[in-house]
């Protein structure tokens, strides 16, 4: 099962999004988030990020879409390069547990992986119901990495862990924190991203954010642990 991972991640998505374009969602939610430098002079330096996602329910269904990447250069040459995408589907049980289905893709230029993929299947619950301004959701779950590095293909069964809290901090402000932990065969990946939202208009924000990844085993000569912070503009609509 050294070739098959990719081909069988991507059969999966085109299944998940035939069977969601073939239904009439409902509440559809967009969000963009966009953030930009560029210098020129003694420095010529460019520096995009942004993200996406879209979400709606159908039913019992609620199904998610997101895209991230970073893109920077420095006089003329790549410094940085990733795109992250994700793709769930997530069944409610009741108003409080829930059964997700999550595939994801990274592509890293500067990880030194040619890329990485992972399809879990998850259960979940959801907490602090009782909390106006406070949301917490955990779930944990099991499923399978793929990775390719230098045009070979491997992959591990892994066990991913991981949570979302969301604490509304007053009218226009907002605090998010997601945690996840998979737990792989060969290598662990951890990942952390936190924000502060502030609303600036009706449906624009501004957001800070930081996000941690961490692998435990990674080719020669890269680092374990990788760094974003960023300042960037958030579009509902």
């Amino acid at each position: 099962m050294k070739t098959i991972g990719r081909p069988v991640l991507c059969v999966l998505l085109a299944m998940l999004a035939t069977s969601v374009l073939a239904q009439q969602p409902s509440g559809i939610t967009r969000e963009l988030e966009v953030g930009a430098l560029f210098t020129s002079g003694n420095t010529d330096e460019q520096s995009i990020n942004f993200a996406g996602n879209v979400a709606f329910t159908r039913n019992s269904w609620e199904y998610g879409f997101t895209l991230d990447g970073i893109y920077s250069a420095s006089d003329d040459e790549t410094k940085g390069q990733r795109f992250y995408g994700v793709a769930s589907a997530n069944y409610e049980f009741t108003e409080d547990s829930f059964f997700l289905a999550r595939a994801s893709h990274e592509d890293d230029r500067f990880s030194g992986f040619d890329s990485q993929s992972d399809l879990t299947f998850s259960y979940g619950r959801g907490f602090l119901q009782n909390r106006s301004n406070m949301d917490l959701v955990l779930n944990a779950g099991v499923g399978i990495r793929w990775s390719r590095l230098d045009g070979s293909d491997f992959d591990e069964p892994i066990m991913r862990l991981a949570g979302n809290y969301e604490w509304v901090i007053s009218e226009s402000a907002t605090f998010t924190q997601e945690l996840a932990m998979e737990y792989g065969t060969d290598s662990n990946i951890y990942r952390s991203d936190s924000g502060i939202t502030t609303q600036v208009l009706e449906n624009l924000s501004l957001r800070l954010s930081l996000r941690l990844k961490h692998q435990t085993d990674v080719p020669v000569g890269r680092e374990e642990t990788d760094m974003e912070t960023a300042v960037t503009f958030v579009m509902n609509f």
